[in-house]
């Protein structure tokens, strides 16, 4: 029994993933960019979703990321992978306990490296994670994530917080597939191949 961790994010092409969806979801630090993809959102970018949500066993959140998601969707029933999100389970890591009132949603509380890790030896399937670019840091430093899932835009933002910041661990990764929505979204993915390999080309 063990399940498969997997970052699932939308990114410009600077490697930008603060504030996606809309002014005001995520503006910390001044960040005045919010909501850059709903203009790049097509039939592609729907099918690419909706094929994660169908994978996912369950999703993991960090504590901001989940207020954000939890105010959202079990607000919007009818809108397209509603059910799917509220019906899973849901995990969101805190160092301190809380109260979580959006259904299937289970708290892990203290060091995420240590939580994370036992939820993956305890669970089986997919579990994606989304957003929560805080957690990721730990996630990535402790070699918990198995697979990158990347939606690149084609916007340059020059600021916001980043997947991979200043002091992200080094990681090998190997590609697994790519294709390109009509809108110009490029989506690849990767498997987590260890630590990176070196050579020289001169």
């Amino acid at each position: 029994m063990a399940s498969r961790l997997v970052v699932s994010a939308f990114l410009s092409l600077d490697g930008v993933m603060q504030g996606p969806g809309g002014p005001g979801e995520d503006d910390s630090h001044d960040f005045p960019h919010g909501g850059w993809l709903p203009p790049h959102v097509d039939e592609g970018f729907g099918e690419i979703m909706g094929e994660q949500l169908a994978r996912a066993d369950g999703m993991l959140l960090g504590r901001r990321s989940y207020d954000i998601l939890s105010s959202h969707w079990p607000n919007v029933p009818d809108e397209e992978g509603s059910a799917e999100i509220n019906s899973m389970p849901k995990y969101v890591t805190t160092r301190t306990p809380m109260d979580a009132t959006w259904r299937n949603t289970r708290v892990l509380v203290g060091d995420a490296a240590q939580t994370v890790a036992d939820l993956k030896r305890e669970t089986d399937g997919e579990i994606l994670v989304q957003g929560s670019s805080d957690l990721l840091r730990t996630l990535q430093r402790a070699e918990l994530v198995d697979e990158y899932r990347l939606l690149v835009f084609p916007v340059i933002l020059g600021e916001g917080k980043r997947l991979f910041a200043e002091g992200t661990a080094p990681a090998g990764l190997k590609l697994t597939g790519s294709r390109t929505t009509g809108a110009g979204v490029v989506y690849v993915t990767y498997d987590w191949a260890g630590k990176p390999s070196y050579g020289s080309v001169v």
